[in-house]
């Protein structure tokens, strides 16, 4: 693992009217991280990525490493759970990616060359180089979604958060997204929160649990061997086609508190 710090969480709090969403809440988030970051509905997922992008009021501190910084700004790629987009608005694919770039330019700005070729570069590694001039609103639901992972990225960010990036897609848009963000993860740290424990514990590189609070384990698969070193009783969250991921019991876990 790398030791720099790209994020530090520290006694992070969060409070909708009467509901604590998170509460002393503590995270690092290293350069070199690829975190799923689970828990059941309601627990502050969404939560933890809307205070690091800065969406939501909370108390506590959340300090962002000089690299994360660009021009004064933060510059973080990020992937809502909804992209609000309108697909009836005319325009095209590399015009929506080109867009992610606003931030260096302005609205008004001009894109020179060293931009395009950005843009261009981007949708190669998605696959989607042949639809570059095709209108936003012809493209199926994980081919927008696709475009708008594009739009993230495309001013190189060096962290990608992303909020259930599959959810109203197809399994091969799934198997394909992960496929780019495996390609990604060599060239930012992402941060990604996922409903699908079992498929991503097969991807990401640490899990980070919540449940109100944070826990997180800097592997996704633990050994035998680490299971006896914990001497603790274990949490087996997926199986099937895909390598079983173990996780030792932890406090605030909502997985370990039932006794699953």
């Amino acid at each position: 693992m790398s030791h720099e710090i790209l994020i530090k969480i520290r006694d992070l709090g969060v409070r909708y009217d009467s509901v604590q969403a998170l509460e002393h809440a503590n995270l690092d988030i290293y350069a070199d991280d690829f975190i799923g970051v689970i828990g059941p509905n309601g627990a502050g997922k969404s939560t933890l990525v809307k205070a690091i992008m800065g969406i939501v009021e909370y108390s506590g501190v959340i300090e962002y490493s000089e690299k994360l910084k660009r021009k004064g700004r933060i510059n973080i790629g990020y992937l809502p759970q909804i992209s609000s987009f309108d697909k009836a608005f005319p325009i095209s694919v590399r015009e929506v990616v080109m867009s992610g770039l606003q931030s260096e330019r302005g609205f008004f700005g001009r894109y020179g060359r060293k931009e395009h070729r950005r843009a261009e570069a981007i949708l190669e590694q998605a696959s989607l180089s042949d639809l570059a001039k095709r209108p936003i609103g012809e493209l199926s639901g994980g081919q927008l979604q696709r475009v708008m992972l594009c739009r993230a990225v495309v001013s190189e960010p060096k962290l990608l958060v992303l909020d259930e990036p599959t959810s109203f897609v197809d399994n091969r848009f799934e198997n394909e997204l992960y496929n780019l963000l495996h390609h990604l993860s060599e060239q930012m740290a992402i941060v990604m929160v996922s409903h699908d424990i079992g498929t991503i514990s097969s991807v990401v590189r640490s899990i980070v649990c919540v449940n109100r609070h944070i826990h997180r384990h800097d592997s996704n698969i633990i050994t035998e061997e680490q299971l006896r070193n914990y001497d603790c009783p274990i949490q087996i969250i997926s199986h099937g086609n895909i390598p079983h991921t173990v996780l030792g019991e932890h406090e605030h876990c909502p997985h370990c508190e039932k006794g699953e």
